[in-house]
């Protein structure tokens, strides 16, 4: 028993280079999938990302079903996870190749041509999206934008945005102002006693 758990069963640069190639191949399909696959996932797409992990699962452990090579294959995907990450944050350009650009999906109320095609995305997730932001509908939005994480940003025109804190400071002042010179005015127009 102590043999099966301890014993790692193929060598552990194999298991590494394993983990690092199935971690490369994931990174590039979903590249390749775009940023939807990120957006947000659906039904189908929770089922693709379960059988996926089983898929690959045997890549990575080949014959190897010990504790230690479990072990060495999650520390592996982490450790390149942290140094991917870690690149990207510094290196723009690897961040442009690797995860994408911004793709503007709403311009001024209107759907931008072939983005939601070129994404795979239905109006109606988008417009959702757009209520989830605080916007009625896509009339309401300036700027929509997918990120590359598959964030949806959404600008929405200055008559669509809710008041802010700020907004009602300055109507507050607007209105004592005006009770102060409706107050003066109503004084100034009193007959003398």
């Amino acid at each position: 028993m102590w043999h099966d758990l301890l014993v790692v069963q193929i060598p552990i640069v194999e298991k590494i280079l394993r983990t690092v190639a199935v971690y490369a191949l994931i990174l590039v399909l979903f590249r390749l999938a775009g940023k939807r696959g990120l957006a947000g996932l659906n039904t189908f797409d929770m089922v693709v990302v379960f059988l996926l992990s089983n898929v690959v699962q045997n890549a990575i452990i080949g014959n190897d079903n010990s504790l230690v090579g479990g072990a060495i294959g999650a520390v592996t995907l982490v450790v390149v996870n942290s140094l991917v990450t870690r690149w990207l944050a510094r290196d723009p350009r690897a961040a442009r190749v690797l995860e994408g650009e911004p793709t503007t999906v709403v311009r001024d109320g209107k759907l931008v041509p072939g983005a939601l095609r070129e994404l795979a995305l239905r109006p109606s997730e988008l417009e959702h999206a757009v209520r989830l932001q605080n916007g009625d509908n896509l009339s309401d939005v300036a700027r929509a934008r997918l990120e590359p994480d598959g964030q949806l940003l959404v600008t929405l025109k200055a008559a669509g945005q809710s008041a802010t804190k700020g907004d009602v400071d300055e109507l507050r002042e607007r209105l004592a102002a005006i009770e102060h010179l409706l107050t003066t005015l109503a004084a100034d127009r009193r007959p003398p006693h």
